[in-house]
């Protein structure tokens, strides 16, 4: 099984700001959330993480590490699974883009903030990493810890859709979503888990 989870929270996500290549840590809602997750998930096989720290930190959670130790041996840092880069746009508003803004960058795949990424970039790195995991992860638990975009991103590769789609997608702080790999094609079977204790385990991770 593909296991896609966001890291938990940090301060500039519970103030709403576009959060890219910023490096902050989790804050203790954030902490709370990965201790939730690591309660609700099954030991994983195997983690690969974002090397930014807030996905590094919830990483390290699920990996059993102890209050405190961050960098285990056990987290693969894949540079792939980093967040989308904002470039000026990174920590401001959604309000610093006016409506016409908003509309080109919803409307085209190839539109770069202003010395950020595009979201043709994002799934390009997201989608050729999902193929190289697809065939571990069908006979193991693969964990990846990542971000907004690169999450939808992986939906997308799952689903087999357009980019487009992920504007559709909201994400919420914590989500876990899994991906079965084990058939002809992917299978998207969970989207936006929430991490409550025991809430991952009710999700049955076979094909009908």
């Amino acid at each position: 099984m593909l296991i896609l989870v966001r890291h938990g929270q940090t301060d500039a996500n519970a103030r709403g700001l576009l959060l890219g290549r910023a490096d902050p840590p989790l804050n203790q809602t954030g902490y709370h959330q990965a201790c939730a997750l690591a309660a609700s998930l099954p030991k994983p096989d195997r983690i690969v993480s974002s090397p930014l720290t807030r996905a590094r930190h919830t990483a390290a959670v699920l990996a059993g590490a102890r209050p405190g130790v961050v960098d285990v041996d056990q987290v693969e840092l894949d540079e792939r699974w980093i967040e989308m880069d904002y470039g000026a746009l990174d920590g401001r508003p959604a309000s610093a883009l006016d409506d016409g803004e908003w509309l080109t960058w919803r409307e085209d795949p190839d539109f770069v903030p202003a010395g950020g990424e595009s979201l043709t970039e994002v799934c390009a790195r997201v989608h050729e990493a999902c193929e190289e995991l697809a065939e571990d992860a069908a006979r193991r638990d693969v964990v990846v810890v990542s971000h907004v975009s690169p999450i939808k991103a992986a939906v997308t590769w799952a689903l087999g859709v357009d980019h487009e789609v992920g504007w559709r997608m909201f994400l919420i702080d914590a989500a876990v979503c899994r991906i079965d790999t084990s058939g002809r094609v992917p299978l998207l079977l969970a989207f936006n888990g929430a991490c409550s204790a025991g809430e991952a385990n009710q999700l049955v991770g076979r094909r009908a």
